[in-house]
């Protein structure tokens, strides 16, 4: 189970690095999101849960599932979800005002003069 895990948080983050690598942006968005998800599981991952276990251990209870990474992976979902839309916002933005939606800058937007002034 640990190995599909670890293959799952691979590919997660190989295929969000790639996406991020593009010159569009909405794969850069969805690059990075796939990126958080991977995270996402990775901090899920490292508090080894346990199943039927309690959150707080008692004195009847053969043991304890950790609560620290379940609450980071909540607060990264939160984070998450507010960048992504920033971005989702900024790439908008950007793309209504240029007129197309490619990250990196064409030979045609570059300054005429080289940038000297």
């Amino acid at each position: 189970m640990e190995a599909l895990v670890a293959s799952a948080i691979g590919m997660m983050t190989a295929a969000g690095v790639y996406l991020m690598l593009r010159q569009r942006t909405f794969p850069v968005i969805v690059g990075l999101t796939l990126l958080t998800y991977a995270v996402n599981v990775f901090l899920f991952t490292s508090g080894r849960l346990a199943t039927n276990m309690p959150a707080i251990y008692g004195e009847g209870a053969p043991g304890y599932s950790d609560p620290l990474p379940q609450a980071l992976v909540l607060t990264a979902i939160v984070i998450s979800f507010g960048m992504t839309a920033v971005i989702v916002m900024m790439a908008l933005g950007a793309f209504l005002e240029s007129g197309h939606d490619k990250v990196d800058m064409n030979d045609d937007d570059a300054p005429v003069d080289g940038g000297q002034k």
